[in-house]
């Protein structure tokens, strides 16, 4: 139970510096209606992971803690949707954003993971 509960603090420290490296991402984005509009869709779903995983820290179920799982796995692979879109469109520069979106994978990754564990304990 102990390895647990460090691995889940540690997952809850992660997704809270996701969300601060959103932040501070969000900050020096282009004025330009384009960027701010991506940038404040990623800003959405890149602070959610961290405090839906918080909520889900808190679950009164495990079928709670399932649902709660998911939606941190669908906003960290829209983080992730979001991220490439800055890259694609050359709004912001691969090297400085690629170890963001790399972030965004592996939380996305995680986030598939356990769902996956967790739904083969706690489905009917």
């Amino acid at each position: 139970m102990h390895h647990q509960s460090t691995m889940r603090d540690e997952l809850r420290a992660r997704t809270k510096q996701f969300a601060l490296r959103i932040i501070r991402l969000w900050r020096t984005l282009p004025t330009h209606d384009d960027a701010q509009v991506i940038g404040k869709q990623l800003l959405r779903c890149g602070t959610s992971v961290g405090a839906n995983y918080r909520a889900a820290c808190l679950a009164k179920s495990g079928k709670d803690f399932l649902n709660k799982l998911r939606i941190c796995q669908e906003e960290a692979d829209e983080s992730c949707y979001w991220i490439e879109l800055l890259i694609d469109s050359g709004i912001y520069p691969t090297a400085k954003i690629a170890p963001l979106l790399d972030e965004a994978q592996q939380l996305t990754a995680i986030m598939t993971a356990a769902a996956k564990t967790t739904a083969r304990h706690y489905t009917d």
